[in-house]
């Protein structure tokens, strides 16, 4: 019988798989907390719930849901795998686990076809109640929003299905009110973090230290600057891995195509305009990490307010093929946390470098 994702931590400490971090101590408790909660729930009735400090005190005790967690801090301080060890070891069904990204996605597309279908007045209710069906624990990595229509959703959504009983955990690089920063008409975003905020603890993995970064190097897979050395470099892992010359694949996607250039059993090769430079999304790169095991890009520029728009695929991109474990190998114009040091996305861009530095690790992917 599993005894939450505190005995994990604990265990995994214990072996030397993770390094002891107070600040993960802390938070695991916290994840500890939510899975004794859930251990009985019944999203159809009311619980009697902590609020305060330590989740108990009778003068914080209060006849509501469940509150999720929302868990938030620096990248690479374990936020991830923390989430992993809760939603392995919770006892409550349904439960799912998602990246945010691929969630959202899956949402458009249900709203999409319940509208068309004519079943209901309101389509995003419709599809609140089927994801509450599906998942009574939903946790979601990486919590951001970045796309407009996204903004305009996630409020009607997510009050439908707090209502349903649904509890959320879910990770993010930015507190609650940093969400959707400076994004276009962020008013009417507004509502969404109050309910975040009302429906979900929220806390701070204070660690400072990123342990992705501290991971060791394995088989060179990042190649810089973009000289001759990478270009045969690239050459060598396109040959090693596809023994052949490749064919160009097209991939579908909401009735529209988009064409991989070179590609043979499971192995893509693309420049980076052909992949970033073009009007793709979170949809067509999730598609391609579905069809490639390997993926080999070539000539990433400096990212900067001057290419702000491929520098934001390039973002999406990279969170498709980590979510999907694929074995990334490019050509850079520079490091990964030199390639975007100036522009709007700067900030986001620190998690992007974190993934990037994982990626070329000796145990990741392939």
């Amino acid at each position: 019988m599993s005894q939450g994702p505190l005995v994990k931590y604990r265990a995994m400490v214990a072996s030397g798989e993770l390094n002891a971090d107070p600040a993960q101590r802390l938070a695991v408790e916290k994840l500890q907390l939510l899975w004794s909660r859930l251990r009985d729930y019944n999203p159809s009735q009311p619980k009697r719930v902590g609020r305060g400090l330590f989740g108990w005190g009778r003068e914080t005790i209060v006849q509501e849901p469940v509150p999720g967690l929302y868990l938030y801090g620096g990248v690479g301080r374990g936020k991830s795998m923390l989430m992993d060890l809760f939603h392995e070891s919770a006892t409550i069904e349904p439960r799912r686990r998602v990246h945010f990204h691929s969630f959202m996605q899956e949402m458009h597309e249900q709203i999409n076809a319940a509208r068309k279908s004519g079943k209901g007045d309101d389509p995003v209710k419709v599809v609140a109640e089927n994801v509450a069906k599906s998942a009574t624990l939903l946790c979601f990595d990486e919590m951001q929003i970045t796309d407009i229509t996204d903004a305009m959703l996630v409020g009607r959504l997510f009050e439908q299905l707090f209502e349903r009983g649904v509890v959320v955990v879910t990770t993010s690089n930015r507190h609650p009110d940093d969400l959707y920063k400076d994004g276009l008409n962020r008013h009417l975003f507004l509502p969404f973090i109050e309910i975040i905020k009302k429906r979900l603890d929220i806390h701070k993995l204070e660690s400072p230290v990123d342990h992705r970064l501290a991971r060791a190097r394995g088989e060179q897979v990042y190649f810089t600057p973009l000289d001759a050395e990478a270009e045969k470099a690239i050459d060598a892992a396109w040959e090693k891995h596809a023994s052949g010359p490749g064919e160009p694949l097209e991939i579908e996607v909401h009735g529209r195509a988009f064409t991989v250039p070179r590609f043979v059993r499971g192995v893509a090769r693309m420049s980076f305009d052909e992949l970033c430079g073009q009007p793709l999304g979170a949809a067509d790169y999730l598609a391609l990490a579905r069809k490639a095991r390997v993926l080999i890009l070539e000539g990433i520029p400096a990212l900067s307010r001057a290419n702000n728009n491929e520098a934001k695929r390039f973002v999406t991109l990279v969170d498709a093929l980590y979510e999907a474990g694929i074995l990334f190998i490019c050509s850079a114009a520079a490091e990964p946390d030199r390639l975007y040091t100036d522009g709007a996305g700067a900030f986001e861009f620190q998690r992007t470098v974190s993934r990037l530095e994982e990626m070329r690790s000796s145990d990741w992917g392939g």
